[in-house]
């Protein structure tokens, strides 16, 4: 019988030994992968295009290729140098990835990116000027109210009319109608022969077309107290409202070119008129239910009508224009006169009178008169003529009619326009401060304007002065208003169209 020996001492030797080294690479293997996972940078979680991503993703076979960011959220692009497993999916050699930076956006916030995408400009604040913000905002409250004032004026015509108390027949009803809307489409059509008045005073014809919105509004609502006369009062009340309607959209593209940065008018008009349509739906749902409830018209309407108005005068106050029209003119010249100053755009344009309409007669100064109404005798237009050899422009001083007029020579260019206009306005500084008297009103100044009766030797002395105060003057004027940025090369003064023309002999 054969015993089996127990293996040897060196087999067992030799099989500890293996153990024992399987053991260590075992431990280096684990330190090593641990080293690798707690030395690597945290990553995000999630890709906006491909998911969330596995951090096996991010190893040595990955290689950075650049950084995008589209309106500040960031993106890296990876390249895979070779096949690399990704979560689920395996990403192939020379594969491009790319890795959103932010964590994903809430959806308040999302909804608000939404809103903004509709109501402002690409690369806002940025893409506009400041002043387009609190322009927008009073623009959509003038819109509000006048969203919520349509619907009263639209309930008070149809009840006028006979719709809702079936007064009149749909044929009758119908034509009433048609002549109301005929009617407003003729004043808008004759209203726009005003021209360039739109463009010398869109600020003052923004706020009176707002002022005809708001009183065809009102005369509109009149017909619930006298149906019996709904054509003729709907009329009037339709042209008002169309020759509203019409200034508004004349002035509308001026404004928004003033605030617009590049060439980006369009997107700034575009979302002008998404606010305003928004801010009008909003009135009309509110005024929908208030209406249920009966209000009194009377109280509604100056409510609204208050609010109406005084949104339009913030919204056009708020505009910062950068040309110089009557107004700002005005108020530039007269800064430079008493304190040596051009007052900034942003000072400039709040200090403009926006009551100053166009058909109003420019008082004290007259551009581009008739040569009947600048002079009273010939000896006061011999006195000063030789004063203007050298000029496109003749300014004088009309006792009789307390006025300066300011009268251009037919090749006077837009430059001299401004000229003569400085130079009448430094006349009046001159006569007035010749009064050595102190008023603190426009219309006392006024009428002692009217009542210095100058002689022809007092009228020419005070010309002489003002010629050689203009000499000294005008050039510095013009530079620190360009310095403020005014733009010079324009004029929107608004002159009249008689012009002195040379004598044939």
């Amino acid at each position: 019988m054969k015993l089996k020996h127990p293996p040897s001492t060196s087999s067992q030797t030799l099989t500890a030994t293996a153990s024992s080294h399987d053991a260590t690479l075992l431990v280096r293997e684990t330190l090593r992968i641990s080293a690798d996972l707690a030395s690597a940078p945290p990553l995000p979680s999630k890709d906006a295009s491909f998911g969330v991503i596995d951090r096996q993703f991010f190893d040595s076979s990955l290689s950075l290729l650049c950084c995008e960011e589209i309106d500040g959220r960031r993106w890296k692009y990876f390249a895979a140098d070779e096949s690399v497993k990704c979560g689920p999916d395996q990403l192939k050699k020379n594969a491009i990835r790319a890795v959103s930076l932010q964590s994903p956006q809430a959806p308040a916030e999302e909804f608000m990116a939404f809103i903004r995408s509709y109501v402002v400009p690409e690369g806002f604040p940025d893409s506009v000027t400041p002043s387009y913000v609190p322009y927008m905002t009073w623009r959509a409250l003038k819109h509000f109210f006048g969203g919520a004032m349509g619907v009263f004026t639209t309930q008070t015509l149809l009840n006028s009319v006979g719709v809702s108390k079936h007064r009149a027949t749909p044929g009758a009803v119908a034509i009433n109608w048609i002549l109301k809307d005929g009617a407003g489409r003729v004043g808008k059509m004759l209203y726009a022969r005003q021209g360039k008045k739109f463009d010398y005073d869109l600020k003052q014809l923004r706020f009176a077309g707002d002022l005809l919105m708001e009183l065809g509004a009102g005369v509109e609502l009149v017909t619930a107290v006298v149906p019996q006369f709904f054509l003729p009062l709907a009329c009037a009340a339709n042209v008002a409202k169309n020759v509203g309607a019409v200034t508004s959209t004349s002035t509308r593209t001026p404004i928004y070119k003033a605030f617009a940065k590049g060439e980006n008018i369009g997107d700034v008009t575009a979302k002008g008129e998404c606010v305003g349509n928004l801010a009008d739906l909003l009135g009309t749902g509110l005024s929908i239910l208030i209406s249920k409830r009966n209000p009194s018209l009377v109280k509604t309407f100056g409510l609204l009508s208050f609010g109406y108005v005084f949104s339009s005068y913030q919204e056009v106050k708020s505009v910062v224009l950068h040309t110089l029209n009557r107004a700002r003119f005005t108020v530039a010249v007269e800064s430079f006169l008493r304190t040596g100053r051009v007052p900034t755009l942003q000072d400039g344009n709040s200090r403009e009178n926006i009551f100053s309409f166009p058909w109003r007669k420019h008082m004290p100064i007259v551009i581009g008169p008739r040569f009947r109404e600048a002079f009273q005798d010939p000896n006061s237009y011999l006195s000063v003529k030789p004063v203007f050899e050298k000029e496109r422009y003749i300014v004088t001083y009309n006792p009789s009619k307390g006025n300066i007029y300011v009268l251009l020579k037919d090749q006077a260019k837009s430059d001299d326009v401004l000229k003569a206009a400085f130079h009448g306005h430094v006349l009046l500084h001159i006569i007035r401060s010749s009064t050595n008297k102190q008023s603190s009103s426009r219309k006392q100044r006024e009428d002692e304007l009217s009542a210095s009766l100058l002689s022809t030797a007092d009228l020419q002395a005070h010309v002489v002065e003002s010629y050689k105060m203009v000499s000294a003057l005008y050039m510095p004027f013009k530079s620190k208003a360009k310095e403020q940025g005014w733009v010079m090369s324009e004029s929107l003064l608004n002159p009249g169209r008689a012009r002195l023309c040379e004598m044939v002999k």
